[in-house]
């Protein structure tokens, strides 16, 4: 490790690069180090990511990557998919890659006494069978009719997974299987699902590791009661409900029978779960053999994160990236930019990635963290992002790294609005590199005939700053394979990032203050006491009760 700055424990050497950086740009960059076209440009099946629009020396970048070394990297990623139990606070093992490793890796995986290989199998298969029985027509309901349509209640991961790959791969559905998915707890979200399900026709899948949910079972408990008025039947939940769960007795309590209990490892974290049997709605909507093309290519972005030289790594680049603008420029945000409808949950699932994450205060040792940790992630689907934000990404006061992601082929017989789509997502990232200097604004404003005094009044406000950075992710097309290894290079640098911070990325203690005070909040409103919570709470309650009674009246 080189010589610290002694308020961040970073190397001086990165602060002064990031000085050169600024005075090079990023054009000054890649004509004063001609190897950053091929250094920074990477190739895997499906998928061409280009990093070479990036206000980062390659100096700095080496650095970054030997600090890393330093801080134990190889170590903790080969605990990771050792098997090791990496998820200190909470005594786990984290083995999400050992869901998709499929046919590639047989030999027994231990963690205690579960062999994890065997349960994976296990698991799958019964995910396999029960999705096929439900693909046939064979899965009746209560009235005999068959259940094609699918309502899949979760939260967080178990929502925000299934719900982007069902939406991305909406090219890949099986006919006639229509979904509803709902995670809020708000009942708008739930009543309008049910009017457009039917209650003889619907299964409904509750994922939830410990059947406690709070959010998720009060959904269930309602689509229960709709499913029995549907049916007529008090006995229709046995039809009607499977469970993805590892609390078998809470999920039969329900009344859901153990041939339709789906259960996963208490390894399996929630934002990484979409690969386990949480994933049953994309197998039912998707088909098994889409499913195990999305886990083969998310197997691809594992073996090349294990593998691949630091250098060469593509998501230990991204981590570096986050890690050089969060700490070293200190820019506080990163936008994802997907242009293409499909994945227009994609920004959701990677918040809760990344930020639930790595949005920690303190080390592994409990002690605070020397620096800044996750960047606030947002964005939006492209072109409407351009429409929407884009102004503060080309002439706001703070500049924000963006990714951009597009297919080079559509699956759809629009080509001219495609060619327009690949236009303006190269455009972007080019004019958010480039900028415009107020000299050529004004050379351009006189070119297209504005006098001298409108061409100087105007110029300020149309010159860009440029040197605003960004990658490139370019899937050949949008498949199983590559929706599958790009959603694991985001998971790999959420690692990468977190063994740079000294950090857990595997918990999130920080959901539980507000759920702790939720329930005393619930509890004072059932026992209709409020003299217990704070002052601007209980004031808040008896306004929203002065509101509903005052609706109330006629």
């Amino acid at each position: 490790m080189g010589h610290a700055s002694a308020d961040t424990g970073l190397p001086k050497l990165l602060f002064e690069l990031a000085q050169q950086a600024q005075a090079f740009g990023i054009a000054g960059l890649n004509q004063a180090e001609p190897t950053r076209a091929t250094e920074l440009r990477f190739d895997l099946p499906g998928l061409h990511i280009d990093a070479t629009r990036h206000l980062i020396p390659l100096t700095a970048l080496r650095s970054l990557a030997d600090e890393l070394e330093a801080r134990g990297f190889f170590a903790k990623r080969e605990a990771m998919f050792r098997g090791d139990r990496i998820n200190e606070t909470e005594n786990r093992a984290v083995l999400h890659t050992a869901l998709r490793a499929g046919k590639h890796e047989t030999a027994p995986l231990m963690v205690g006494t579960e062999n994890v290989r065997a349960n994976i199998q296990a698991a799958q298969l019964a995910v396999r069978r029960f999705a096929d029985s439900f693909s046939a027509g064979k899965l009746l309901g209560d009235t005999g009719k068959p259940l094609r349509q699918v309502l899949n209640l979760g939260i967080g991961g178990s929502d925000l997974g299934p719900r982007l790959v069902i939406r991305s791969l909406a090219n890949y559905r099986t006919p006639g299987i229509d979904i509803e998915c709902v995670s809020n707890v708000d009942g708008s979200a739930i009543e309008a699902a049910l009017k457009r399900l039917d209650p003889e026709t619907t299964l409904v899948c509750i994922a939830s590791k410990t059947f406690t949910t709070a959010e998720t079972l009060a959904n269930a408990r309602i689509a229960r009661d709709w499913i029995v008025r549907g049916t007529g039947s008090e006995g229709a939940v046995a039809a009607h409900f499977a469970a993805m769960t590892s609390n078998a007795d809470a999920a039969a309590r329900f009344g859901i029978p153990s041939d339709r209990l789906f259960p996963f490892g208490d390894w399996v974290g929630g934002r990484f779960s979409l690969w386990s049997s949480i994933g049953l709605p994309i197998v039912l909507t998707l088909g098994y053999s889409n499913f195990m093309r999305l886990l083969e290519g998310a197997h691809c972005a594992d073996l090349h994160f294990r593998t691949a030289p630091l250098l060469k790594n593509v998501p230990v680049i991204m981590g570096l990236l986050g890690i050089w603008y969060r700490n070293v420029l200190d820019w506080p945000t990163h936008a994802v930019l997907p242009y293409d409808q499909r994945l227009e949950y994609l920004v959701d699932h990677l918040q809760q990635l990344e930020m639930e994450s790595n949005g920690k205060q303190v080390t592994l040792n409990g002690t605070p963290t020397l620096t800044k940790t996750c960047p606030i992630l947002w964005g939006n689907v492209g072109t409407d992002a351009q429409h929407a934000f884009f102004q503060l990404l080309h002439q706001g006061t703070e500049p924000t790294p963006c990714d951009f992601i597009v297919a080079a082929q559509p699956d759809h017989a629009h080509h001219t609005l495609h060619t327009m789509l690949l236009a303006n997502c190269f455009a972007q990232s080019d004019a958010l590199a480039r900028g415009r200097s107020e000299a050529e604004a004004y050379a351009q404003l006189r070119g297209n005939g504005a006098t001298e005094a409108d061409a100087a009044r105007l110029a300020p406000h149309k010159t860009f700053p440029g040197n605003r950075p960004s990658t490139t992710f370019l899937l050949e097309r949008l498949t199983p394979e590559t929706l599958g290894t790009l959603l694991a290079l985001y998971e790999h640098k959420v690692l990468t990032q977190s063994v740079f911070w000294q950090v857990n990325a595997f918990d999130q203690w920080g959901v539980e203050l507000g759920k702790e005070l939720a329930g005393a909040i619930q509890r004072a409103l059932d026992s209709d006491d409020l003299s217990s919570l704070p002052p601007a709470t209980r004031t808040l309650l008896e306004k929203s009760r002065s509101f509903a009674t005052e609706s109330a009246l006629p």
